[in-house]
Parts: structure tokens; C-alpha cells; sequence
């Protein structure tokens, strides 16, 4: 089980499966089983793609989202690093914080649209809050469980060396939980795209879920589908980044 493949064998097996989704589209949409308003031909989509392009839409509507979400993703990360550690080793703050986190993190974040309009405006103030609020939370949780998961004598063992709780945590319990804590936020980076789309329904005028809004109120598939692929796209290069900044980072662990 688990048999370890090339790289090159890896991308020639992913890149295998979107060729395979790419060619059922088009022969499904080709031969008429589907009506284009439902399922748009590839041709119709990508010469959409083309279009937007080409008027510098796709490229602004892409600046735009980007940017929102690394600034609301690493505003919230930062958050998670500094509180979700200290959750983790302390149950005090896990009493005070953990409950109430668990609480929040069952609301949905759709339904704070239009409470964030009346707290901060409609600027990008707005955007950011709305991904925060989708992607702080989980995140301090996750790292809290992480931090949980170090094995504690090796906690012991800073203690018979005479660290204090300061050093223990930095110098033994972070480093130790540290590929796990970067799974967790790796994971949460595609929950922040997912909520992307909900922070640009607030009196946006640019970006991602911004254009997919508009083009649902015409019936214009082929932007809606398009967006969708470019979306998909930009989740899937953030992460293969992150995946491979982390495999250089924990290098001595075994390859994933």
C-alpha cells in the first residue's frame, strides 16, 4: 500500500484525469446531449475566457480577488499562529477560548454579508472581514489540535532542562507541531477561496465572485463556467505551492 510513484509519473496521471474531464465535456456538448444553457461548449467557454482577457477584465478580476484574499488569508494566519498554540498548551485559554470558537465557527459566514456592510462599509474592508471570519476560526482550532498532538515527553523534557512555559513552547512544542500546524493551514487556504466568492457579493464592482454574481443574472454560462475553471486553476497553483514550499521545509521528513 502507499507505493511511492515519480513526480513525473504523478503529473502525467493528474494531468491524465483533466484531459479525461475535458474530453467527456466536449464530446458530451458536441454530440447535443446537453443543452448549452446548462453546459456550455468548451470552444464557447474559453473563447469567452479569450474575450475578457483580451479587454483586461479576467486580469483585473483576478488582481482583485488575489489580493483579498492574501491579505485576509495571512491577517488570519498570523491570528492562528499566536492563539491557536496557546490553546493548545494551555488549558486555561482552551477553557476561555476553544468553546467560544466552536460557537462562531458554526455560524455561516453568508449570513454576516450584510452585517459586515453596516460594521466596515462596502470597501475591501468588507471582503476581508467576510474571509477572515470563514477561516480564523478553523484555523486556530486546527493548530491547537496540532500543538495538542507533540508527545509530552518531550514537553518533560524541557522541564528537566530548566526551560520556562516561554521557551518550551517556542523552542520544543512549535517546532515539533510546526508540519502538521502547515497541513492545517494549507487546508484552510482552499476554505478562504470558497469564501472569496461570498465576501465579493458585497457591493463589489471587480473580481472572481464578483463576475460569477453578474453573469448568473444574464444566464451566461460560458463566463460562469469559465470563471469556475480559472478559479479552480488559481486554488490548485496556490496549493501546489504551498505543497511544495512544504516539502522543502520538512525535507527530513518522509516525501508525502
Amino acid at each position: 500500500m502507499r507505493q511511492r510513484i515519480s513526480r513525473r509519473q504523478y503529473l502525467v496521471i493528474a494531468l491524465s484525469t483533466f484531459a479525461a474531464l475535458l474530453g467527456v465535456w466536449w464530446l458530451v456538448t458536441a454530440a447535443g446531449l446537453v443543452d448549452k444553457i446548462f453546459l456550455p461548449p468548451l470552444s464557447s467557454v474559453f473563447r469567452r475566457l479569450g474575450e475578457l482577457a483580451a479587454n483586461g477584465t479576467l486580469w483585473s478580476d483576478i488582481g482583485l480577488s488575489v489580493y483579498r484574499i492574501t491579505v485576509a488569508y495571512l491577517i488570519a494566519s498570523a491570528m492562528a499562529l499566536v492563539i491557536g498554540p496557546l490553546m493548545g498548551v494551555s488549558a486555561r485559554v482552551e477553557a476561555a477560548l476553544e468553546p467560544l470558537f466552536d460557537f462562531i465557527r458554526y455560524m455561516p459566514v453568508v449570513a454576516f454579508v450584510t452585517l459586515t456592510v453596516i460594521w466596515v462599509g462596502t470597501g475591501d474592508a468588507a471582503k476581508f472581514l467576510l474571509i477572515w471570519m470563514g477561516t480564523f476560526f478553523q484555523q486556530a482550532l486546527m493548530v491547537a489540535d496540532a500543538v495538542r498532538q507533540v508527545p509530552q515527553p518531550m514537553v518533560h523534557l524541557g522541564e528537566t532542562l530548566g526551560m520556562n512555559r516561554a521557551q518550551i513552547l517556542l523552542r520544543i512544542v512549535f517546532p515539533a507541531a510546526w508540519p502538521r500546524i502547515y497541513d492545517a493551514l494549507r487546508m484552510t487556504l482552499g476554505w478562504a477561496w470558497t469564501w472569496l466568492v461570498v465576501a465579493e457579493l458585497v457591493a463589489a464592482t471587480g473580481g472572481l465572485g464578483y463576475r460569477l454574481t453578474v453573469a448568473k443574472r444574464y444566464f451566461a454560462t460560458d463566463t460562469i463556467f469559465g470563471y469556475l475553471l480559472v478559479l479552480g486553476l488559481l486554488g490548485l497553483l496556490f496549493d501546489q505551492g504551498m505543497r511544495a514550499l512544504g516539502r522543502a521545509l520538512f525535507s527530513y521528513q518522509k516525501a508525502r
